[in-house]
């Protein structure tokens, strides 16, 4: 009798022992679920944040005919009040934004590389976002005309010969304005830049 006491006992110790297996198994599967879910949650892995979108704080394209948030209120006399020239009229063609303008206040003028030529130039540039770019343009104009200066300076004389290589300057101008915007303000958004007067000695 004792011996199928034994016999009966080993296997409920078996049955027993693996449902503590079993148990042990789901246990861990759930934490594991409860951890990743948690790393989800917190935005560690996955989409993150329960689908909130960092908000883009950069300058923002300006369609014609849209008030830009950013403009200065229109001085007396100016865009409809009396006396002044009336307001902005957009064409309904071409671009599908409206430029802002900025001139620089001073003249550059600057030696040419490896060259006895001396260029001396005003320059304006555009914008089709909004007018944030051009109160940085104010505010960082002396790092600005620094910048353009050092381009100048870099420029090979004979490149300001011809009308494409006066196009190359003033892609590389748009690319160095933007870069001290950039460095400045984190954005830079200067399109394009315009040659007002333009003389090489």
């Amino acid at each position: 009798m004792s011996d199928k006491k034994e016999k009966e006992a080993k296997p409920k110790k078996k049955g027993g022992g693996m449902m503590l297996k079993i148990g042990a198994a789901g246990a861990l599967l759930a934490a594991g679920g409860g951890g990743a879910y948690g790393l989800f949650a917190a935005g560690i892995i996955g989409g993150g944040g329960h689908g909130e979108e960092k908000e883009d704080k950069n300058p923002k394209l300006i369609h014609k005919g849209e008030e830009d948030p950013y403009a200065p209120a229109p001085k007396e006399g100016e865009h409809g009040e009396e006396g002044g020239g009336g307001h902005e009229v957009d064409g309904e063609g071409g671009n599908a934004y409206r430029a802002a303008y900025f001139s620089f206040t001073e003249e550059f003028t600057s030696n040419l590389k490896n060259s006895d030529l001396l260029v001396q130039m005003s320059i304006a540039c555009s914008t089709h976002r909004d007018y944030r770019v051009i109160l940085w343009l104010q505010k960082h104009e002396l790092a600005v005309r620094s910048a353009v200066l050092t381009s100048l300076g870099d420029t090979p004389g004979e490149e300001i010969q011809s009308a494409e290589g006066k196009t190359r300057l003033q892609k590389r101008l748009v690319a160095t304005i933007n870069k001290v915007l950039s460095d400045a303000e984190g954005f830079g958004g200067v399109d394009a830049v315009y040659f007002k007067t333009f003389i090489v000695q």
